[in-house]
């Protein structure tokens, strides 16, 4: 095939694709109720034929998609919660013969069982066109240079906004994360006018420029995608200044595909939550009663293109607001506010999710370590630094220095496997670190917030 036929199959493709977002990016709301009705009921069929959807949906007494009458008969389903997922591993919540599955993620849990999402091929072209739609909704053409700071792998920001841009016709450069002077280099030398990357490593690829002999005028940066960490409007501005670019927010877990659950738009006023992939509601995250538009509560969501993995009243736990108002855009779509924080303990280090179980997991089996420990996160720079205190028994203190730093090595290696995350790890004498009569605060967190 010549490089002129591939181009043009490249540009059908990037025009069908735009003239089915912009269809169903101004949908009207009688109509999106209706499509929301008929794929909810396609997914509660898909639901059904996964082994734990059927004890759950017969205790809720929606064993058929007949029981379906209006998008209100969705509160008779019981929340599905991150344990749910656990729980289910590896295949309980598979809704289709493994033959028909061409990708999984999956994503530590803080028990060591991790949860898993299951991808046919129209579930991954569902979600290509998604992130798609995403990025033209934010002005990126197939003229752009798109290069992609973000982990592969079974993290799903890379891949997700990889196939995306390569659909829409940009150029890809997978770059993924780290090596900070290689990022300037392939940013210089290919022209990129997009990034993806996390806040905290576009302060840190700034401050870096100057060390690595690169000048803001050799770049021809015009947008950035910020992800996988919270970050503040006040950080989005630091950013634009700093690189005179675009930056734009977006949303999305692992468990809903990953990014492009909802995205800016070049408004840049809050984030379009695609309803015709995710029915979204707010509930109170203690009482589980829904909230209207406009109060903040815990964001649930439920696919309804996916056929794999369907999932049904996810519980994300983000805190967040629906935005109601047309957006001056066109989209129909509501949008949700940034999201304000968590309703658990989950830590977000350098845009990687650990939970302080996981560390507790792996520093509780190592013999030499005491009953108590501390997770400190402290700023260094613009990235994050995990540092793990634990306890160790006293006679150890009296062998060789040697011996003290290979512990040190073992302990950090076990945690690294584990939570990705590379920490500097201290040892104390037993009894030095504080202690607590009451729950412990294990986690010591120093980071200003961004």
């Amino acid at each position: 095939m010549s490089v002129t036929t591939k181009g043009k199959i490249s540009s059908i493709l990037m025009m069908a694709t735009v003239s089915r977002n912009k269809s169903i990016e101004r949908i009207s709301k009688s109509d999106l109720v209706q499509y929301q009705l008929k794929y909810l009921k396609e997914t509660l069929h898909s639901a059904l034929k996964t082994s734990f959807y059927q004890k759950r949906l017969k205790k809720s007494h929606v064993d058929s998609p007949a029981r379906i009458k209006t998008l209100n008969d969705l509160e008779k389903i019981s929340f599905t919660v991150k344990d749910d997922l656990r729980d289910s591993y590896p295949k309980g919540l598979l809704a289709v013969d493994m033959k028909d599955v061409v990708r999984i993620h999956t994503s530590s849990g803080t028990t060591g069982i991790p949860t898993v999402i299951y991808h046919t091929q129209n579930d991954l072209n569902h979600w290509t066109e998604l992130v798609t739609r995403s990025l033209l909704a934010c002005g990126v053409t197939d003229d752009d240079v798109f290069q992609n700071m973000m982990t592969y792998g079974m993290f799903t920001g890379g891949l997700g906004l990889h196939y995306g841009a390569e659909r829409l016709g940009a150029l890809v450069i997978p770059s993924s994360s780290g090596n900070t002077q290689r990022q300037l280099q392939l940013m210089k030398d290919f022209q990129t006018t997009v990034v993806h990357a996390t806040p905290s490593y576009m302060f840190h690829l700034a401050s870096k420029m100057k060390e690595f002999g690169f000048s803001h005028e050799e770049l021809f940066l015009k947008k950035a995608f910020l992800g996988a960490e919270p970050y503040s409007e006040n950080t989005r501005r630091k950013i634009e200044e700093l690189f005179k670019i675009d930056v734009y927010n977006s949303y999305g877990l692992s468990e809903m595909n990953g990014p492009g659950v909802a995205f800016e738009c070049t408004e840049k006023n809050n984030m379009h939550l695609w309803e015709d992939q995710y029915i979204l509601e707010i509930i109170d995250p203690k009482t589980g009663r829904q909230l209207p538009d406009g109060e903040e509560g815990e964001l649930v969501l439920t696919t309804l293109r996916r056929s794999a993995t369907p999932l049904l009243r996810y519980r994300t736990r983000d805190l967040t607001t629906v935005l109601a108002e047309p957006c001056p855009c066109g989209r129909t779509h509501r949008r949700i506010s940034r999201i304000t924080g968590r309703t658990d303990d989950m830590m977000i280090i350098n845009g990687v999710n650990v939970f302080p179980s996981q560390i507790e997991q792996i520093i509780m089996k190592i013999p030499e370590v005491g009953n108590n420990y501390q997770i400190c996160l402290a700023r260094e720079g613009a990235l994050d630094r995990l540092t793990v205190k634990v306890e160790i028994y006293s006679k150890l203190f009296a062998g060789e220095l040697s011996d003290l730093e290979k512990l040190k090595a073992r302990i950090r290696d076990m945690l690294k496997a584990s939570i990705i995350i590379n920490p500097a790890v201290e040892l104390h004498e037993p009894e030095s670190l504080p202690a607590f009569e009451l729950k412990a605060k294990r986690v010591v967190d120093l980071r200003e917030k961004l």
